[in-house]
């Protein structure tokens, strides 16, 4: 899909896809246009990661801000829409929120700066946020009247449910050192160093099987649903012994009894660095 003026998508030679919201102007905040658009970015990217060909996602904006959460011009046209047009524009957040959760690979937050409503949504359905120290995420929806609904199911399983009930409810600012105490942020690191850390986190997950991903990210899920039911140990049986017999099970497994790497493993290199936000 070409890049349009709004969001950006660019897939690297080793399978990495920056996903980039392009609004630096409005401090990226999203709209039913940018909305659809990485609605329809995540299942172009989907497709992808199934054929091995997307091996991670690196989601990410322009500008000084990560995003401000809903467009205010957005919002001033949804006051006169009825409740069955607010609840489709709700639903088609709601995709992209379960689309960015569910992606069948790997995928990274990279967070340079404020994060707010829907915004901090989009964080938590990332596998792995990485932060800027002037990073600040705030769940403010209550202030202007409204609930943090759609991405209340992603923020509360990210921070827990009784730290998710101060939050939602008092719509304060999180700074970054305090989102990675409460799980939101797995990692903070000085703004000039934010790339270098997308990078050896890139580096990382690129040593991984693309296969093996796709499993453990769907076996995460289904734990999650139901950790000790009977169901979910048959799952878990299951998942490992069809790992054990598939083809990049069996090459991983001859490549670390043979003392050598994968062939899914790629470096990153100087040529392969992230676009510049």
């Amino acid at each position: 899909m070409p890049d349009s003026s709004l969001s950006q998508l660019r897939i690297d030679e080793r399978g990495v896809a920056y996903l980039t919201l392009a609004r630096p102007k409005v401090h990226n905040a999203f709209d039913d246009v940018l909305i659809e658009e990485l609605n329809q970015h995540l299942v172009s990217l989907a497709e992808a990661a199934l054929r091995s060909e997307v091996r991670v996602v690196v989601l990410g904006s322009t500008g000084k801000s990560f995003s401000a959460g809903a467009d205010l011009n957005w919002m001033k046209r949804m006051v006169d829409y009825d409740v069955e047009d607010n609840l489709a524009d709700s639903r088609k957040l709601s995709a992209l929120m379960h689309g960015l959760d569910t992606l069948p690979c790997p995928t990274i937050a990279r967070v340079q700066g404020a994060a707010f409503g829907g915004a901090v949504g989009l964080a938590a359905c990332c596998d792995i946020v990485i932060a800027a120290d002037c990073a600040k995420f705030c769940l403010s929806e209550v202030r202007i009247g409204l609930s943090p609904a759609v991405i209340s199911p992603y923020v509360q399983r990210a921070i827990g449910s009784r730290q998710m009930r101060r939050y939602a409810l008092t719509a304060e600012v999180i700074n970054a050192e305090t989102a990675q105490k409460l799980g939101l942020a797995h990692q903070v690191v000085a703004l000039d160093e934010l790339d270098t850390a997308v990078d050896g986190m890139l580096d990382t997950l690129l040593a991984t099987s693309p296969q093996a991903s796709r499993a453990t990210k769907d076996l995460l899920s289904v734990v999650a649903r139901a950790p000790d039911s009977d169901e979910t140990r048959e799952h878990t049986c299951r998942v490992i012994s069809q790992l054990r017999v598939s083809d990049e099970g069996q090459k991983g497994l001859a490549s670390f009894f043979d003392k050598r790497r994968p062939s899914w493993t790629i470096d990153i290199s100087p040529s392969q660095k992230r676009p510049q936000q």
